[in-house]
């Protein structure tokens, strides 16, 4: 009989505040001007939503089917529910607040998308990606519109530039014809940079690029920002260079109504150069909504807070250093005032127009924040009489600083006139600022300790809330003592730390080695710890209880303390310890690859393993004390057996060192042999000791995985993990079966497809490079798929088709002749017809998809296809889908289309069932519109009474158009 296993399952993710893979936005879904907001971050694969108050979570949104990490986020500026999320992998999902599961997703990037940006109305999202392309997107569609190309480097700012046309007061007519005649083209503009120094200005309308200029003078851009009313935008990019560029919007705007243009017109001009305080690259430039300031910052700890002036400002400033000159040039000539005063008056106009542009830009503040920045962005709660800034560091930490608005009139010395700052909120207890490099449970797995640089966090398992926070030293390992009241952590400065969880309080230190404790462990009856260090020596400590005199007095208090008993001297750095769970015996693994096993009462040598190549990182022994397991640098786990210290098996096992190996206290065979092993190749995977083969493997950590526990006694048992990626993850046994030779199968199919996509991607490349312009398509299996199916389909529909053909002219004939035998697929959908059948399969894919899976189909399916789209046409089904399919294939395939004669008749049917079935859509539109507009009108005759004078403008007008619309209607 095939041996079957239990499989684990990724339950719940916890520890990390926010990653530093991706932008911050700050939104406020309630309104309320006593709350700070919420902050909406990346957590690695999962969407967070912080309130930034209380330091809670709100909502999670994580798709099951993607593991890649959230690498930009945007926020719609009409529905403040819709958020957009990029991927590391090239795809963007579209969540809505209290919806679990994206209602969107596009594939259409071949690399981590870097940017995105929502358009005014909320109907389009461009994104821009490593691959050097911009998507623009249709969300009301669900279809990418095109690609842009030009970049030659990725893309690091994005932002759609939409002017609005100045319109006088007495043309308001006039205004609504131009509207409704500029629809088609009045789709905007878009501005981008990129890594290559570039910035461009696109044209949306005409899609193509009509400016380029180069962003920075002295390497990369990184970071672009646009103010709101779109006067302009500052580019960044290293050595702390800001440019200040004008966008011309008024003339964007009007340049939609003009055919021809003059071809020297530039809308985007050069206005000067800032400087900022930090020499580093500048990551994000980030401008208030509402008031006339920006942040920028670049990888360093602070923040610096830019102000515009206002015009009358720089007037006042223009006019001080006139007269600084004026009366330089007085001392110089030896003159009077008044000779020199003229030629600086005839200055006075032109200076505006080109004065400085440092005079435009003041730096208003720099906030020092706790970690390095990541990412910022303005908290903008109306009422508030200050700046709200909230920053997100790469330490694991969320930030909300306040700053005051600077004061009009300061009459107070300089010194007072610079603002200060207060760091407000921040969220920052439900992670470690550093990487986690221990976890300890405690014996009834409730509570669950974990331990980096500098804090201690004790967590409850039931509700993965932090309970705790401890500081220590830099631990390297830690254990929960028997009654699970106490922790011990050893740190990388050899000294062992002992806290007591319910108070907090630490209770004893002690300098135990020279060098690092790189491992402890608690004896098996529980009264005693052995420590191994790097100093070449391992320490056995007793806890005791030791009554200690009071200060000043004669009383005694009891204290716990550990009590050095006796020492083992080996030959070099102890890099792991492991009691075996009989007591009986204890191994340690030295810095010289080779594993030592002595006997715990006399500490005698009793074996040596010899085999490992590099240090032994970590070891194991099971629960019958037969076996022991060891991890190495080399990647290899080996198994050994402790009655003679041979070596059962060699297992070649991950990509990268192996940093953790842990023992299961029970399976279900009882025997204790299997075991999780856990690398720097940021995986985990789960091993049978006894057959030596691999049962299962955990993907989910996005960096090396530094620490694991195994439950001891719960049911059903789990496993935690803490990795680089700053998050710490619950892994537990579901009821699940999982068979060897099927998990094979699956990990050889998913190659497949890997390799299949990628090669699909290369073909296209390569189609596709000339030109600026491309569509937005990627193949993945998904689409492959539902192509295959739907060309399945088509053969089976028109094979159908003939035999009802043949059967009704037979009909005809001989009444009655008995039904075709047809093909059982049909029978198994209830006895459908083809052309509905056919149906359901375009039918399936989503619509962002559906374009992606037809490209699959081969030109010879393609008048098959239009048969089909002729019936649904004749028929009136879903008249709005036949109609993207069938743009989307004469698009395609149009050359071969227009040269085939045989297409012709088909096409002309098309059309005249197509015309038929529009016009009586169009017809239903128009009487339902004229319908809910009579509701509307009698709605408002009984609700609304009008006591005013017959004579009064805006009520003639009002019963003007209701007369009018009247008219209409009938």
């Amino acid at each position: 009989m095939v041996k079957s296993y239990l499989k684990y399952e990724h339950s719940k993710s916890f520890g990390l505040v926010t990653s530093s893979t991706s932008n911050i936005v700050w939104t406020q879904q309630n309104h309320s001007s006593t709350g700070a907001g919420q902050a909406v971050v990346a957590a690695n694969e999962e969407l967070v939503c912080w309130d930034i108050k209380t330091g809670d979570v709100l909502e999670r949104w994580k798709d099951e089917k993607c593991s890649a990490q959230v690498t930009a986020i945007a926020e719609s500026k009409i529905n403040e529910d819709l958020f957009a999320a990029g991927y590391e992998d090239g795809s963007i999902r579209l969540w809505r607040s209290r919806d679990p599961s994206p209602f969107v997703t596009f594939n259409g990037h071949r690399s981590a998308i870097t940017k995105l940006a929502f358009d005014r109305s909320g109907v389009r999202l461009a994104s821009g990606s490593r691959d050097t392309n911009v998507i623009i997107w249709d969300l009301v569609a669900e279809v990418g519109l095109f690609k842009l190309r030009g970049h030659k480097d990725q893309i690091t700012g994005l932002q759609f530039v939409e002017p609005q046309q100045e319109v006088g007061e007495g043309e308001d007519s006039q205004a609504m014809v131009l509207d409704d005649a500029d629809n088609a083209s009045s789709e905007g503009f878009l501005l981008t940079t990129g890594k290559d120094a570039l910035i461009k200005l696109w044209d949306l309308g005409s899609r193509h690029c009509i400016e380029t200029h180069i962003a920075q003078t002295n390497g990369e851009c990184w970071a672009l920002g646009i103010s709101p009313d779109y006067s302009g935008c500052i580019t960044a990019g290293n050595a702390g260079e800001m440019k200040v560029w004008v966008l011309d919007a008024a003339s964007l705007a009007a340049s939609r109504q003009q055919v021809d243009l003059p071809a020297n017109i530039q809308y985007l001009r050069d206005r000067g150069t800032l400087f900022r305080n930090g020499k580093d690259k500048a990551t994000e430039v980030v401008f208030h909504p509402r008031r006339d300031f920006f942040a920028v910052h670049g990888a360093e700890k602070s923040v610096e807070i830019w102000r515009i002036r206002t015009e009358a400002e720089i007037k006042k400033s223009l006019a001080r250093k006139k007269k600084r000159r004026r009366e330089k040039l007085a001392q110089k000539k030896g003159e009077a005032n008044g000779d020199v005063q003229p030629d600086g008056e005839e200055d006075h106009d032109e200076d505006m127009s080109s004065a400085d542009i440092t005079e435009a830009f003041a730096q208003h503040l720099i906030i020092r924040t706790g970690g390095k920045v990541k990412s910022v962005d303005w908290a903008d709660i109306h009422g508030k009489k200050m700046l709200q800034l909230l920053v997100s560091a790469t330490n694991n930490q969320l930030e909300m600083y306040n700053m005051p608005l600077k004061e009009k009139k300061s009459k107070k010395s300089k010194q007072d006139d610079v603002p200060d700052y207060e760091r407000a909120l921040s969220v920052e207890i439900p992670g470690h600022r550093a990487d986690i490099r221990s976890l300890a449970l405690s014996s009834d797995d409730k509570w669950l300790a974990s331990a980096s640089n500098g804090s201690l966090k004790i967590w409850s398992m039931l509700t993965q809330k932090c309970g705790k926070t401890l500081e220590c030293g830099y631990a390297l390992c830690s254990a929960f003592l028997p009654g699970d009241k106490l922790v011990v952590i050893g740190t990388k400065s050899g000294e062992i730390e002992l806290f007591e969880v319910a108070t907090g309080t630490l209770l004893d230190s002690v300098k135990a080695h020279d060098g690092a404790i790189w491992s402890l462990q608690i004896h098996p009856d529980g009264r005693s710890i052995v420590s191994g260090s790097a100093d070449n020596s391992a320490k056995f400590w007793n806890v005791k209880v030791v009554q200690e005199e009071v200060l000043g007095t004669t009383r005694t208090t009891s204290r716990l303390k550990l009590a050095h008993a006796r020492t083992l001297k080996v030959s070099d750095d102890i890099l792991s310890l492991k009691f075996s769970p009989d007591a009986r015996l204890l191994a340690v693994a030295l810095l010289d690859s080779t594993v030592k096993v002595f006997f715990v009462d006399s500490l005698k040598l009793y074996l040596n393993l010899y085999g490992h190549k590099l240090p032994v990182l970590d070891m194991d022994i099971s629960y019958d004390s037969k076996l022991i397991v060891t991890c190495s640098a080399d990647k290899n786990v080996r198994i050994w057996g402790l009655d003679f210290g041979d070596c059962h098996k060699a297992l070649l096992a991950h990509q990268d060192s192996i940093l953790q190996v842990k023992f299961l206290p029970n399976n279900r065979e009882g025997n204790g042999h299997h075991f999780f092993s856990a690398s720097k190749d940021r995986t985990i995977k789960y091993w049978d000791g006894d057959k030596f083969e691999q049962i299962q493997r955990l993907d989910g950590h996005h960096g090396e995985i530094w620490a694991l526990a195994v439950s001891q006694s719960s049911e059903p048992p789990f496993i935690v993990s803490a990795s680089h990626d700053k998050s710490i993850r619950i892994w537990e046994e579901t009821d699940e079966q999982i068979f060897l030779e099927e998990e094979r199968e699956k990990e050889i199919e998913e190659l497949y497809e890997s390799t299949l996509t990628k090669s699909l991607e290369q073909d296209l490349d390569g189609d596709e490079e000339n030109g600026e312009i491309g569509a937005a398509t990627k193949q993945t299996s998904e689409t492959l798929n539902h192509g295959e199916r739907i060309a399945e389909a088509l053969e089976l529909g028109m094979a159908d088709l003939h035999v009802m053909q043949e059967w009704e002219e037979a009909k005809a004939s001989n009444p009655n002749i008995a039904p075709p035998q047809r093909d059982l697929t049909f029978m198994a959908h209830g006895g459908i017809s083809a052309e509905e059948y056919v149906m359901k399969m375009l039918q399936k894919p989503a619509a962002s998809a559906l374009n992606d899976a037809l490209l699959v189909l081969p030109f010879a399916s393609v008048p098959t296809l239009f048969t089909f789209l002729n019936l649904f046409a004749a028929r009136l089904m879903n008249v709005p889908l036949t109609c993207r399919i069938l743009f989307f294939m004469l698009k395609t395939h149009h050359r071969q289309i227009v040269g085939s004669r045989t297409m012709r008749a088909t096409l002309d049917g098309i059309r005249a069932n197509l015309r038929r079935a529009l016009q009586r859509q169009k017809d239903e539109m128009g009487y339902n519109v004229a319908a809910l507009k009579i509701a509307g009108m009698q709605i408002r005759d009984k609700g609304v009474r009008e006591y005013v004078d017959d004579t009064w403008d805006d009520a003639a007008d009002g019963q003007k158009a209701k007369k009018r619309s009247f008219v209409h209607v009938s």
